[in-house]
């Protein structure tokens, strides 16, 4: 009788990453012209699955269900030797600010082997994936290391302006880092300092992966999506721009409305520059106004005591702050019928404070819902949207940032006993947004314990 050869087992654990898009709140365009902005966390989010496979298995694979791109390369003849050349070496704690062309070039044909049979314009979007996790992997992998299969969902629009590469980045960066053991925590006695330390290392290593991706991001996305809350951004003439964690920022339902009008970020940045060529007087003074009404928000925001009684009142502050925001973006052009359609439809039912976020020209709305919206109003405004074509989210503004479920595998708080693991089949064909939630989503069930955070001090 001839004994079969025993399959080896995992060396580790199957663990889960995830972390959220994000909106512009306040000071969008101004902030191209050196004026401060505010962006915050969203409750949409990308979910990342970790698969470590069996020693035998020499395979590393991606698979971005969502955008249907799903690669398998072969550890053994991707270009480890030119990452671990002593003078290019990135250690994990490297302070990385920039692409080092000649490692960039090692890895593009290995990128560029993916989706060949898709059109140009969606194998472009797979390629520049396929490079940021490459770049990512061979700075912080070994040649030696086992196989892995990386399984991403994500709850948040692509394309619509909501930071959806920062999120992918910041769940790649944070697995790779975990891999190879360099993370402490996160855990719920962990120092203040040290969590955010782990934040910013998680938050350095997604904003390469966005220069893959982007070419020349803000580093915004990155900075919100890893540590979560909220931050303030400014841009410098001379230097790179100032992103600051605004730790007290409060956690408020939120709508987002995608008028799923396709836009582009420089054409409408190009249109604001144009407009301030021809009437620069006119112009300046608007993007003062933007800049004085974010610096406002930021005083509210910083002194209003928003578990009180007085809730109601610095709503309807922050409320009248986004609706002026807004009005400013309608006069500097970028707004769209779509987006005004949007915000006639909530005006109209008195739910709420509405904006464009982002770019403009399309992409999404977001509304601060009142304190007294009613459910029924508000369930009557989606049939609205839907029939319109819309597509609306509930979301909490000034959500969590990166959060670990290792193993996964969620515990039920009922007595402590039995538990609900991720398996990566079911994971990648649970369906929509719904059906993500409904499964490994943060914070979505009361029910069972899970998910970990690191935590800025506040």
């Amino acid at each position: 009788m001839v004994m079969g050869r025993k399959e080896s087992s995992p060396l580790a654990p199957t663990f889960m990453v995830s972390a959220p898009g994000k909106v512009i709140v306040f000071g969008e365009h101004a902030a191209v012209f050196g004026k401060p902005a505010i962006a915050a966390a969203i409750s949409l989010r990308s979910y990342l699955l970790v698969t470590t496979l069996s020693k035998s298995q020499r395979t590393v694979k991606l698979n971005f269900k969502d955008i249907g791109l799903n690669h398998t390369w072969k550890i053994d003849t991707l270009p480890w030797g030119v990452f671990h050349e002593p003078e290019k070496k990135k250690f994990y704690y490297s302070l990385v600010d920039s692409l080092d062309p000649e490692l960039l070039e090692a890895v593009i044909p290995h990128a560029e082997a993916v989706s060949k049979h898709l059109p140009e314009t969606q194998r472009k979007i797979h390629v520049r994936s396929a490079t940021a996790f490459l770049y990512l992997f061979l700075s912080l992998g070994s040649p030696l290391s086992p196989g892995f299969v990386y399984t991403l969902r994500s709850t948040i629009p692509i394309g619509a302006g909501l930071g959806s590469s920062a999120s992918v980045c910041v769940c790649l960066s944070a697995a790779l880092l975990l891999q190879i053991r360099s993370l402490a925590g996160p855990h719920p006695d962990q120092p203040a300092e040290e969590a955010q330390v782990q934040i910013e290392r998680i938050s350095r290593w997604a904003f390469v992966g966005e220069l893959c991706i982007h070419g020349d991001p803000s580093g915004v996305d990155n900075a919100v999506s890893a540590g979560g809350k909220a931050v303030i951004y400014k841009r410098n003439y001379s230097g790179p721009p100032s992103v600051t964690p605004l730790t007290k920022f409060p956690k408020l339902p939120l709508l987002l409305v995608n008028t799923q009008q396709p836009r582009s970020t420089a054409t409408q940045v190009d249109k604001v520059r144009a407009l301030k060529n021809n009437h620069p007087v006119v112009t300046q003074s608007i993007l003062d106004g933007i800049g004085h009404l974010t610096t406002s928000a930021l005083e509210l925001i910083s002194s209003a005591d928003l578990d009180s009684s007085g809730l109601s009142d610095t709503l309807e502050r922050l409320g009248t702050l986004i609706r002026i925001n807004h009005g400013f973006l309608v006069s500097l052009g970028v707004s769209h019928p779509r987006l005004e359609r949007i915000r006639e439809l909530v005006d109209y039912a008195d739910i709420g404070w509405t904006k464009l976020t982002g770019a403009g020209g399309g992409g999404c709305a977001i509304t601060l819902f009142r304190p007294d919206a009613k459910d029924e109003t508000i369930k009557g405004l989606e049939t609205k949207f839907t029939a319109e074509g819309f597509q609306k989210y509930e979301t909490i503004l000034g959500a969590d940032g990166v959060a670990v479920l290792w193993p996964a595998v969620f515990r039920n708080n009922i007595g402590g006993e039995g538990g609900e693991e991720i398996d990566q089949e079911i994971f990648e064909n649970v369906v929509g947004v719904e059906g993500i939630e409904q499964l490994v989503g943060v914070g979505a069930r009361e029910d069972r314990e899970g998910w970990k955070f690191w935590a800025r001090a506040v």
